[in-house]
């Protein structure tokens, strides 16, 4: 019995030893937001107490702070205002704007469509065929505060983004398709770009290959294979112009066989062209039909 007790004791202080190291443990995480909400609340009396100094400094110097105060924007632009390092919500503009010149900062941001050229990229095409393209990218600005604070650079970033989807997109396709498919491969890069810099508050409008650059020798190798192609072509068209040639004579010696006065005919014919043409003497045969009494005897 003294056995049991002992036991059932040791169990229930390992129960209080392992609630109160819960309740410790609770009770140091409770601790993090009075510290946080602690911060938050020093961080608003500052802010306060500087707006409140910046409000004074303005009343004070009230006819010169006006053109600190008071800003003004395009029509094509908005600004972004960040108060003590925080950005207020909303984008400002256009038109006259209000700041607080010590503890307001804004950022413009354009929205009108922007185009740049990139630069050309050596590329090696599905064929092993290197090639040489550029192209030229419409964007503009969709959402001002993203673009802002989502992104250091947007119009850099957008950059850099079109130079590598311009690379692995023709890197995929063969120099046929990149000569004959441009619209295609424009809209599909077109496609990806918006997708990737739609975090960005950035919208691409417009893509399209400026120009495709091929090596010399491919140049000749292409310049011989097509001047090959013609070639045998032309060939193909000669050899049918025979052929329909040769059906028509034969078609013209059986109506003029049926006829033999036709056949004189087509003699003096031939005779009046020749003479028309040039001042010769023409040695004129016996006519035909004489001969051909001859012949029967």
């Amino acid at each position: 019995m003294s056995e049991a007790k002992m036991g059932s004791r040791s169990r229930v202080g390992d129960a209080e030893n392992q609630q109160g190291t819960s309740q410790r443990v609770d009770n140091s995480y409770n601790c993090q937001p009075g510290s946080g909400d602690q911060d938050s609340g020093t961080s608003a009396i500052c802010s306060g107490f500087l707006m409140v100094i910046s409000v004074v400094i303005i009343i004070l110097t009230f006819p010169i702070t006006l053109c600190f105060c008071f800003k003004i924007i395009q029509e094509y632009e908005r600004a972004i205002i960040f108060r003590i390092g925080r950005v207020l919500p909303g984008a400002r503009g256009p038109g006259l704007f209000f700041i607080i010149p010590c503890i307001d900062t804004f950022v413009k941001a354009d929205l009108r469509t922007v185009s740049f050229d990139v630069p050309p990229q050596e590329i090696l095409t599905r064929d092993s065929v290197t090639v040489s393209v550029d192209a030229v990218v419409y964007y503009r600005i969709q959402n001002p505060m993203m673009s802002v604070c989502n992104i250091e650079d947007a119009a850099n970033s957008t950059r850099l983004l079109s130079q590598t989807t311009l690379r692995n997109f023709l890197g995929m396709c063969t120099l046929t398709e990149i000569l004959t498919d441009r619209d295609q491969i424009s809209q599909r890069m077109q496609k990806t770009l918006d997708e990737g810099t739609d975090p960005w508050g950035v919208k691409v409008e417009r893509v399209e290959l400026k120009d495709v650059r091929l090596p010399v020798q491919m140049q000749r190798a292409m310049a011989a294979e097509a001047e090959a192609t013609r070639e045998a072509r032309a060939k193909v068209i000669a050899a049918e112009g025979e052929q329909n040639a040769s059906r028509a004579l034969k078609e013209a010696a059986d109506v003029i066989s049926a006829s033999p006065a036709a056949l004189q005919l087509r003699y003096l014919q031939t005779l009046t062209q020749i003479s028309a043409e040039k001042n010769s003497t023409i040695l004129f045969p016996l006519p035909i039909d004489l001969l051909t009494a001859f012949s029967k005897k």
